[in-house]
């Protein structure tokens, strides 16, 4: 634990005033990001690939109703990142919520919270460079390169970055961000355009008729919208980077309070406001999955590149969540290695105040990620998405548990709430974590994959048990040493 953290633990148990608790992985971290950067990692975990690209299959399979899919796992998305956000404001930390269920539910839920987080990021990492693969294969100048090359060239590239500084971490996100959105608000401002006007796309006349001449809302019955739940959830992944970020940012009572409220209007505008368009410019039918469904408006309409141009943009938000990938998982790595959970060498910290250790091991994951590239290059993305979608429930699942058990303590008058505070407690907690619990449960529908990946969780809890039992005495010995060091 640091000098700092310990002094500022001690001068507390002294006074009248409540305990806060102290995390010895949050010391020494810069506070180099500023608002802006919070502000579009924000976006940028709200905007990536799920949207450019998977909103195509998804709506040919959904229909219309996508949009209505995206609302509603939007809304308890945002209920995941407001109660995080009144965590953060209790207590920042670049731990996040790995800190917090240290604090809320103890070390096991720490080291569960972790773990669970790691695997989502590392085998989200591996979905990344595949389809930066994919993506840069579309160009005839990389066509003749080996998927893994690829792969493994993006990976070298996202990792200098990470090791540089938390300010250049900071400066690419903010540009990937300001990429997407640009292209977001370019394609809406062409739809808006196309509709008022009555401009033919792919020979047919935009407007309501495209859906209700086409089997309506639901074309294909209820059941394919709840299948595509999972996906949905998948695609507002990263939401949470703002409750890491905040660890590092000098003001996080001003920035993260707007970064988080803005995360439901984004959600509005861009997700359901971009699918809505998409369904009155042309029949679901029209879309798949091999494309994006914005590549395939505008080449109906004849626009010149439009291809080339998606296609970059694309690349630019694989490239971004994996860079948010490295940076999270250094962080929440290093939190669990002060405390014995993770392997010693991720505590380590470069004269620039960036975690590698941690960096480092997900990066070797992601290696792994390469060789799979290289065995099954057609299967790769499909594979890790699915276990990384594990991942993602159970992070969201254990946030709100935490929140659960903080307003609790509050009740109590062991804590003080902010008065940025979550809305509904503890309704809103247990409504969220029965949605995403049913939507883990709706995978079993899913005959081709869903059930595959559902099989794996008695596999993943094992490891787990497991692996509490190889490192509990060493957590008990943290644990021990930190406890002498506030008695001395």
């Amino acid at each position: 634990m640091s000098k700092d953290a310990v002094n500022t633990a001690t001068a507390v148990s002294r006074s009248d005033a409540t305990p806060t608790h102290e995390d010895a992985g949050d010391a020494g971290y810069s506070k180099g990001l500023k608002a802006r950067h919070v502000n579009m990692i924000a976006i940028g975990g709200a905007i990536g690939t799920g949207l450019f690209l998977g909103a195509g299959g998804r709506l040919h399979d959904a229909g219309p109703a996508l949009a209505l899919a995206y609302l509603v796992c939007g809304v308890f998305a945002f209920f995941v990142v407001r109660a995080l956000g009144e965590l953060v404001l209790y207590r920042p930390s670049s731990g996040s919520f790995v800190s917090y269920a240290r604090e809320f539910l103890g070390e096991k839920g720490a080291y569960v919270a972790g773990w669970m987080y790691f695997l989502n990021w590392s085998t989200t990492g591996i979905a990344d460079i595949t389809a930066i693969a994919l993506y840069t294969h579309y160009w005839s100048l990389f066509t003749d390169i080996p998927q893994w090359v690829l792969a493994l060239v993006a990976l070298a590239v996202v990792l200098a970055v990470n090791l540089i500084s938390v300010k250049i971490f900071g400066e690419m996100e903010f540009w990937f961000a300001i990429i997407k959105v640009a292209t977001l608000v370019g394609f809406m401002l062409i739809g808006v355009f196309l509709l008022a006007t009555q401009h033919e796309v792919g020979g047919r006349t935009p407007g309501v008729g495209v859906i209700t001449d086409n089997g309506g809302v639901l074309p294909h019955g209820v059941m394919p919208v709840v299948l595509v739940m999972q996906g949905v959830i998948f695609a507002y992944a990263a939401l949470e980077l703002v409750g890491v970020a905040a660890g590092e940012t000098a003001e996080p009572e001003k920035v993260v309070p707007r970064a988080v409220n803005s995360i439901m209007w984004r959600v509005g505008l861009f997700y359901c406001g971009s699918v809505v368009l998409l369904a009155l410019l042309l029949p679901n039918s029209v879309y798949s999955a091999g494309e994006s469904p914005f590549v395939t408006v505008l080449s109906k309409i004849g626009v010149p590149a439009a291809g080339d141009v998606m296609n970059l943009v694309v690349l630019t938000a694989a490239m971004s969540s994996l860079n948010s990938g490295l940076y999270s998982t250094g962080r929440i790595l290093r939190s669990m290695a002060m405390a014995g959970s993770a392997p010693k060498f991720t505590r380590l910290m470069s004269r620039s105040q960036v975690p590698y250790g941690g960096i480092l091991l997900t990066c070797a994951v992601c290696v792994l990620g390469v060789g799979l590239n290289y065995l099954v290059p057609s299967q790769a993305f499909e594979i890790v998405l699915n276990v990384a979608s594990l991942g993602v429930i159970s992070t969201w699942v254990i946030i709100m548990i935490c929140h659960l058990v903080f307003v609790r303590r509050a009740r109590a008058g062991q804590v003080t709430r902010p008065h940025f505070r979550l809305p509904g407690s503890p309704v809103t907690e247990i409504a969220t974590i029965v949605f995403l619990l049913a939507c883990l449960g709706m995978m079993w529908n899913d005959p081709e994959v869903g059930r595959s990946t559902l099989l794996l969780i008695p596999l993943i809890a094992a490891m787990l048990v497991a692996g509490w039992f190889g490192i509990r005495r060493r957590v008990a010995r943290t644990a021990d040493q930190e406890l002498s060091q506030f008695t001395k």
